[in-house]
C-alpha cells in the first residue's frame, strides 16, 4: 500500500509545489503529487516545514573515508557508496585519476564485476579524469601518465567497463582531440574539457566536435582575459554545455560561483565535490594517487608545490553554501546538484529527478538547505543528529 509524504515544499521537474502529497508506493517508487487540497485515503508521513528533493548526484568524485576508486578495491567503493547518503548523495560516478592503462582498464573491471551490489548511493557509471591531459594546468593529475587521445584505448577501457564509462575527460590541444571526440561522443560517452592551457578556439573546435562539458570550471584550465578568451572563456560562452563547479569557498570564490551561474543558468551548471580519499575523515596526511596530500581548514593541498589537491567537500554542503553566499535560488540550487549533473552524463532516466515510476530517491531539507534525511527506494538510510 502507499504512502504520502505531507511537506511544505516539493522540488518536482519543471516546478516547486508549495504544500501538498508525494506517493510513495509499496515497492519504493515514486507515484503522483497530489495538491494540498486532495488529501488522499492511506498512510501520511507528516513533515511539517520541511523541503523534499530529488537525492544529490555526485558526476565527480574520487574517494571518501580513506578510500579511493583508484584504490582498484571493491570493499573500500562500497563503503563510499554507503556513507554517500549521509552527505545527500543516492547516486554517483565513481572517478578515476590519470594512471597507467592497465591500471585503468582493472578499475573497469573491478567496478563492471559489482555495480549495482553497492548497498548505498546507487553507481550510474564511471568518469574517467584523464589521462589525456597536458602539463601546465595537471593539478593533483600524475604528468607521467599523460598522453594523446587514443579512440583503441578508450575502447578497451569501455570493453572491460562493460559500458559503464559514462564520461572521460580530455585537454583540448592535445594532437588529435577533436577526432576523438567526435568518435567517442558518437557512441554516447560524453566527453569533458579539462586540466588544459587550451586556446578559447581549440576548446570550441572540440565542442563543435561533440564536446559537452567543462571539468571543474576555473580549476586547472587556462584563464580568461579581454583577448585571449581561453578555456574559461569558451566555458562561459558557448551555447549547449555544461560547467561542473566546485562550491566549498576554496576553489571557486562565491563571487565568481554566483556569476556563472548568472551567466549560463542552473540548467547550465553541475555541482560537484571532486571529493578525494580525506572526505569525512580528519585533518591530516594523505595521499591521491602517488602524491603526498596533506589536509587543514577544509582544503586538500599538495605537499609539494601546495596546490589544490582535490576537495574533501561534501555535495550537502555546496548547496547550503551556495544558498548562503546568495548566489542562486533554492530551485536553482537543487537543480544544479541533482537534475543538471544527470542530463550532463546522460543517467538522468536513472536519477536526479522526482517522477512516477523512478526509483524514490530522495531528501528531506530544511529552509537553509540543510539535509535532514536521505531515503533510497522509499526506506530512510540516514537522519542527521538534532
Amino acid at each position: 500500500m502507499s504512502e504520502y509524504i505531507h511537506a511544505a515544499k516539493y522540488f518536482l521537474p519543471h516546478t516547486v509545489e508549495t504544500g501538498g502529497y508525494l506517493e510513495i508506493t509499496a515497492d519504493g517508487k515514486f507515484g503522483a503529487y497530489l495538491p494540498e487540497g486532495a488529501r488522499p485515503a492511506g498512510d501520511i508521513v507528516e513533515q511539517p516545514g520541511r523541503w523534499i528533493a530529488p537525492g544529490l548526484v555526485d558526476t565527480h568524485i574520487h574517494g571518501l573515508l580513506g578510500h579511493d576508486v583508484m584504490d582498484n578495491d571493491w570493499a573500500g567503493i562500497e563503503a563510499m557508496s554507503q556513507h554517500l547518503v549521509q552527505a545527500g548523495v543516492t547516486s554517483w560516478l565513481p572517478t578515476t585519476l590519470t594512471g597507467s592503462f592497465e591500471q585503468l582498464k582493472a578499475v573497469c573491471s573491478t567496478v563492471a564485476a559489482n555495480a549495482g551490489e553497492e548497498s548505498g548511493a546507487k553507481i550510474q557509471g564511471l568518469y574517467f579524469e584523464g589521462p589525456y591531459f597536458t602539463t601546465k594546468h595537471k593539478g593533483a593529475q600524475n604528468p607521467k601518465y599523460f598522453k594523446n587521445p587514443s579512440v583503441a584505448e578508450f575502447e578497451a577501457w569501455q570493453s572491460a567497463a562493460n559500458g559503464l564509462i559514462k564520461k572521460i575527460a580530455i585537454a583540448p590541444e592535445r594532437p588529435g582531440a577533436a577526432a576523438f571526440t567526435q568518435a567517442v561522443a558518437a557512441t554516447g560517452t560524453v566527453v569533458a574539457l579539462g586540466h588544459s592551457d587550451a586556446t578559447f578556439e581549440q576548446a570550441k573546435a572540440c565542442v563543435d566536435a561533440g564536446a559537452t562539458v567543462f571539468t571543474h570550471t576555473f580549476n586547472g584550465m587556462s584563464p580568461l582575459s579581454h583577448r585571449a578568451p581561453g578555456m574559461v572563456g569558451a566555458a562561459m560562452a558557448l551555447d549547449g554545455v555544461t560547467d561542473e563547479l566546485i562550491c566549498d569557498g576554496h576553489h571557486v570564490r562565491p563571487e565568481v560561483a554566483a556569476m556563472l551561474i548568472r551567466l549560463v543558468g542552473p540548467e547550465h551548471v553541475a555541482l560537484i565535490t571532486d571529493c578525494m580519499r580525506a572526505g569525512m575523515m580528519p585533518d591530516g596526511d594523505y595521499t591521491l594517487g602517488e602524491f603526498a596530500v596533506y589536509v587543514k581548514d577544509g582544503m586538500a593541498r599538495l605537499k609539494d608545490g601546495d596546490s589544490l589537491a582535490c576537495s574533501v567537500l561534501q555535495l550537502k554542503d555546496a548547496l547550503a553554501n551556495l544558498l548562503a553566499w546568495g548566489a542562486a535560488t533554492p530551485a536553482d540550487i537543487v537543480k544544479m546538484a541533482t537534475q543538471t549533473p544527470a542530463i550532463s552524463c546522460g543517467i538522468q532516466a536513472h536519477c536526479g529527478s522526482i517522477l512516477p515510476g523512478r526509483e524514490a530517491d530522495y531528501l528531506v531539507l530544511d529552509a537553509d538547505l540543510h539535509l535532514l534525511e536521505t531515503h533510497l527506494d522509499g526506506a530512510l538510510v540516514y537522519q542527521a543528529e538534532d
